[in-house]
């Protein structure tokens, strides 16, 4: 089998190439390494350059089971350079194709030995674009497909050498748009919530684009209300070290988008990170010796009071959050009508 494989793919016509390809698919890990050695991953990636869809997936798929469980064979598929016509295949108009496209970029790019070959392909910028079409027509991309681009996104952004050239990308101004137009409690919002958060805590440059960018607050605040526990982790990360980055600009910004309730209620039922995180952003909102507001004093106070209570009391609900909030703003509160009805505390 695995001799008839290698002679099919090397010397075969279009049917026994295809046909070669799919019965590697089928062969043990053992003997799909044996294939690897024996040079079978540049014939595959030379159907990859075929105008023939048939031809281009079973190869594209052969490489994907070559992958499994072996580093060094994604070193040598990415080595023998198919990221450019990888990319090529994001345009075409066959949603199987793409979703598989973008499998194997995340797979091959989960290498950390990859991740400087794959972006220096251009790869940033023609996920940024793919994301892009994704945002203008919600329904042209498939779930899977969003969710591989953002995960290959996240694989490139653990290397430090790729963090600086992502800042002036525009992909965190592209992917904040996905946020804007999706369910904040998403599988997706999840992913690029992690992302941004992994990029603005490595990037002091992405950090100052994020915090000035405008929406992102309430943004995160939302998020950090409607999430995903996982998400709402993200969210209040974010806030966290964009309240760190310039606490005379942002602390006031932050309290005016009325992140008290998804915070007080955070720092309570969060998962264990959040919890610490959001302590953290109230021991930062609560200090106003430089912020000018009406009645300052008694609102410090409260705060004080708020944290003392969260302290002693691990269960609280949220019936008990909320009458404490209403102390906080008298009990008036405001609507948010852009995505549904929720209270916004008043300062």
């Amino acid at each position: 089998m695995e001799e008839a494989v290698v002679q099919n793919l090397f010397n075969g016509a279009r049917e026994a190439m295809i046909e070669a390809a799919r019965e590697l698919s089928k062969l043990s890990s053992k003997q799909r390494q044996n294939l690897a050695e024996r040079g079978v991953i540049s014939p595959l990636i030379m159907m990859l350059h075929s105008q023939d869809y048939e031809a281009i997936e079973a190869a594209l798929f052969a490489l994907v089971c070559l992958t499994f469980g072996s580093e060094r064979n994604k070193i040598r598929i990415v080595k023998s350079g198919p990221i450019p016509v990888l990319l090529s295949l994001l345009q075409c108009q066959n949603e199987a194709l793409i979703e598989l496209t973008l499998a194997a970029m995340f797979i091959l790019s989960s290498c950390t030995a990859n991740k400087l070959a794959i972006a220096s392909s251009g790869t940033i910028q023609h996920l940024i674009q793919f994301l892009n079409e994704g945002v203008n027509n919600m329904n042209s991309i498939s779930m899977k497909a969003k969710l591989d681009a953002i995960a290959t996104l996240h694989n490139l952004s653990t290397c430090d050498q790729i963090i600086p050239s992502i800042a002036p990308s525009g992909l965190l101004s592209s992917i904040l748009q996905l946020i804007y137009n999706s369910e904040k409690s998403s599988e997706l919002v999840e992913k690029i919530m992690g992302l941004i958060q992994h990029i603005v805590s490595s990037s002091e440059s992405a950090l100052c684009e994020i915090a000035s960018t405008h929406g992102v607050i309430c943004a995160m605040v939302e998020t950090m209300e409607d999430g995903s526990p996982q998400c709402k982790e993200h969210a209040v990360g974010i806030l966290l070290l964009i309240c760190q980055s310039n606490k005379e600009r942002y602390r006031g910004l932050i309290l005016r988008e009325g992140v008290m309730p998804g915070l007080l209620q955070l720092s309570v039922h969060g998962t264990w990170r959040a919890k610490d995180m959001a302590r953290e952003l109230l021991l930062l909102l609560r200090d106003c010796s430089s912020y000018s507001l009406r009645n300052e004093q008694p609102k410090v106070e409260l705060i004080e009071a708020i944290m003392q209570e969260i302290d002693a009391r691990e269960n609280m609900d949220m019936t008990t959050l909320i009458e404490m909030m209403e102390k906080w703003n008298n009990g008036k509160y405001k609507k948010n009508r852009k995505v549904g009805v929720r209270k916004r505390f008043l300062l």
